[in-house]
């Protein structure tokens, strides 16, 4: 039995050896700004609330005194049209996109409400998500796949995250 308990604990040592090892080859790797995407986006004014997935990043962008849904390709350094997502009578507040850029869940305020929604790119359609049992969303996060949503909630003055599946 003491074997066994020696052999465990050895195991163990070697796993905790190979993790210091793995984070300190990650800590040696210089971070690289990437210029020319940077360049785009501080020549377009303000930013916030970045999503990355894949190639596609998603992001609210203040301009002309108003606040927008933008998605850009970063293979292609551009940004890419989203018909029927941007409402003059709205303020986004959240947003993230999924690892093929054609699915964007967004939490936004619009008559006083805020409301949880799902645009897909394909369709040009913004889709309301309606939250059971009802409450305020905060903040949003969609799977790489696009089927499964996270979603930080306030019911009853308490924080709580839902998992929805989507169709």
């Amino acid at each position: 039995m003491t074997s066994d308990i020696v052999q465990v604990r050895l195991a163990q040592l070697g796993l905790a050896l190979m993790a210091v090892s793995l984070l300190g080859a990650c800590a040696s790797t210089p971070m690289r700004p990437l210029p020319a995407i940077n360049q785009q986006l501080e020549q377009s004014g303000g930013n916030r609330d970045p999503s990355l997935s894949g190639r596609w990043l998603a992001l609210i962008r203040g301009r002309d005194g108003r606040e927008r849904i933008e998605l850009v390709n970063l293979d292609q350094n551009r940004p890419i049209p989203l018909p029927g997502l941007n409402r003059p009578d709205a303020q986004p507040l959240n947003v993230s996109v999924d690892a093929a850029g054609e699915r964007m869940a967004l939490i936004r305020q619009r008559d006083g409400r805020t409301e949880l929604a799902l645009y897909r790119r394909s369709r040009e359609s913004l889709q309301p998500l309606p939250l059971e049992p009802p409450g305020v969303p905060r903040q949003v996060q969609l799977s790489a796949d696009g089927r499964v949503l996270a979603v930080q909630v306030s019911r009853g003055g308490l924080w709580q995250v839902d998992l929805i599946e989507l169709p």
